[in-house]
């Protein structure tokens, strides 16, 4: 097929199917169409293409695209048209993908729910009246009903893994410095991270070989070739030591999320690994990532605070107001502590290859609700605290995937996470994808989808 074919194929998909769920939030036919005819003539000319050469793609609307606009969902930035690239759209474009649009996101990525005012709430398309997560759940939605192959996501506290778990689909935080990230407001100790999105592992990995690798303008971007991300995943683990968590020894869960879970342990086991039950000690996560999370918040938001007070939603406004109290020894205390953890969690894989827990501790909630209040029974004080299973692992620093596993009985997608050791990212894609190709829920697509 011609790269016009894929494209207008993907955007017939988009027509039928985007007005249901509200994935996509700005689409470019035409300019996209113009870029499928140019990867074609390229291809009919003998040019050397990418290994992205004619994939449709959205771009997360937290991500600068040059000429396309970029909202960050926030009404501030409602008619915002950047007039350059970030890096992980240079490489994309370099790599021959072709740009539909953009992806919604919650305002400034605040929360895994995704909904704005600019644009409105994305639906799940397994129920559409249920959460899709986020912050990249307009990413998620558009793979899982297959208006694009492959898409990016961002990741702070379990953004790429929370929508990817909601949505059956594949999403993979890499290690810091995997994809570098310019331009970037932390670009020494980010926890934030970009990382690939797609409907298998191995197309996930694909997506990695083209926005991984070095890059001068981020001083912690890992020097390893992302080529070894375009090699085979296959891989033999008999004998791999696993630990497996239902709540990393701190956090609620609810039950279904659990049960889901545990009936995927026999899985491992078949496919040789030694499960055997077992956490890090997490002690001090909370306080850690409420306080780097308030500083970063704060940094980033404090001019649109000030000058944009009431077109802001209070969950940002609650966040960068608590950033901005802040004392520079309490982000002192928090990042001594974060290195204390580290030790802890370094300390603990070395016994262990991997660790396998919850994706998300709930399973998709009601799409009017701004953030779950109540897990198990336990009240949730912010809405953040939800997320803990995703933003423990934040703070590690290691690589982390969310691969479906299962269906509650309402038929709701659930995911494992699968946690690797430090920079072992290939590592964890292996796995993902032995336990994908073992199971095959990753192959059930909503009926949205068509």
């Amino acid at each position: 097929m011609s790269a016009r074919e894929i494209v207008e194929a993907h955007l017939a998909q988009i027509e039928r199917v985007n007005p249901r769920v509200n994935a996509i939030c700005t689409l470019i036919p035409e300019r996209a169409l113009a870029d499928a005819d140019d990867a074609d003539a390229a291809l009919a000319a003998g040019r050397p293409c990418g290994p992205l050469h004619g994939l449709p793609i959205v771009i997360k609307d937290l991500v600068s695209t040059a000429g396309i606009r970029t909202t960050f969902g926030s009404p501030i930035y409602a008619d915002h048209v950047p007039d350059q690239d970030d890096l992980i759209v240079e490489r994309l474009r370099a790599a021959g993908a072709i740009i539909l649009g953009k992806s919604n996101t919650p305002e400034f990525g605040a929360g895994s729910h995704t909904f704005n005012p600019v644009f409105g709430a994305t639906c799940n398309p397994y129920d559409p009246t249920r959460s899709c997560g986020g912050s990249s759940g307009g990413a998620a939605v558009a793979l899982a009903t297959g208006m694009v192959p492959i898409a990016d996501g961002s990741d702070f506290g379990g953004s790429l893994r929370n929508p990817a778990s909601f949505c059956n689909v594949v999403g993979f935080r890499p290690s810091p410095g995997r994809v570098p990230s310019w331009p970037s407001l932390d670009a020494w100790s980010p926890l934030a991270v970009l990382g690939p999105m797609a409907r298998s592992v191995a197309d996930a990995a694909l997506l990695l070989s083209a926005i991984a690798g070095p890059d001068p303008r981020a001083p912690i971007a890992i020097a390893e070739s992302p080529d070894r991300f375009a090699a085979p995943l296959d891989a033999d683990f008999r004998g791999a030591r696993v630990a497996w968590s239902r709540n990393l020894g701190r956090y609620p869960v609810e039950p279904v999320v659990t049960q889901t879970i545990d009936a995927q342990r026999g899985v491992f086991e078949q496919l040789g690994c030694v499960v055997e039950d077992g956490e890090p000690d997490f002690r001090d996560a909370d306080a850690i990532f409420q306080t780097l999370r308030a500083w970063a918040t704060s940094r980033a938001r404090v001019d649109d605070l000030r000058l944009h007070r009431d077109r802001i939603k209070d969950t940002v406004i609650w966040n960068t107001e608590r950033g901005l109290a802040l004392s520079g020894m309490d982000v002192s205390e928090a990042v001594a502590k974060r290195s204390e953890l580290y030790q802890r969690v370094l300390e603990f894989m070395q016994r262990y290859r991997f660790l396998v827990l919850p994706a998300a501790a709930v399973p998709p909630f009601p799409i009017e609700q701004p953030w779950v209040r109540e897990i198990d029974g336990v009240a949730m004080e912010t809405y953040i605290d939800w997320m803990a299973v995703c933003y423990a692992i934040t703070l590690t620093g290691l690589p982390a995937i969310s691969v479906p596993a299962g269906f509650t009985p309402e038929g709701l997608p659930v995911g494992v996470q699968i946690v690797g050791r430090h920079q072992a990212d290939f590592e964890v894609l292996q796995l993902a994808h032995a336990f994908e190709v073992a199971t095959g829920f990753g192959r059930t697509r909503p009926a949205v989808a068509g």
